[in-house]
């Protein structure tokens, strides 16, 4: 069974359940899932943006879009419009099979994990997952890694509070951790 099927069939009814929901539509439900990276870097080594959509690519299944700066910072030497990151969403069928693959083997590839932490949901039932390193993702080959450099990966949700969006995420899966650490992976 995939993880849309036991959406369906098991997390919505148990959602209305719990949540005391009577319209199966007001369920809270898993909008879209976002991968971005910042890469500073990339204003000095231009490689550096072509070597993280490889990475990006082969993680998601999807090829990333550049992110622009939107305001010139003479500090960082930064024009309006320089290439600064990457980010990839990710939709649909697609959304669960990466949700499916994170859960069940990135994750607890993860040495010393004890569960994501609590603190990462935004307030508005959207929650932000940090990785130090992409080479925990198993389909990438750390010969051809050229720098290790971290992501975030933003799970959105239907859901105006954390509560709603926790639990939905509990029952698709996710590992929450028991104590109250709120590091990053």
């Amino acid at each position: 069974m995939t993880l849309l099927e036991k959406y369906k069939k098991e997390v919505v009814p148990s959602l209305m359940k719990e949540l005391k929901i009577s319209n199966p539509m007001a369920v809270p439900k898993l909008v879209k899932i976002v991968v971005n990276c910042g890469l500073g870097e990339a204003l000095r080594d231009k490689k550096a943006l072509e070597g993280m959509s490889t990475q990006l690519t082969i993680i998601t299944g999807q090829k990333p879009k550049v992110t622009r700066a939107k305001r010139a910072i003479s500090t960082f030497k930064l024009r309006a419009g320089d290439p600064i990151g990457l980010k990839v969403t990710i939709r649909g069928h697609r959304m669960y099979d990466f949700l499916t693959k994170l859960v069940a083997i990135v994750l607890p590839r993860v040495r010393d994990f004890r569960g994501v932490p609590l603190k990462s949901f935004d307030g508005k039932g959207n929650y932000t997952i940090g990785f130090s390193e992409s080479t925990i993702f198993p389909e990438l080959e750390y010969k051809n890694i050229d720098k290790s450099r971290g992501f975030e990966i933003v799970c959105v949700t239907s859901s105006n509070d954390d509560k709603g969006a926790k639990r939905l995420l509990e029952l698709l899966g996710m590992p929450f951790e028991k104590g109250d650490h709120g590091k990053n992976i």
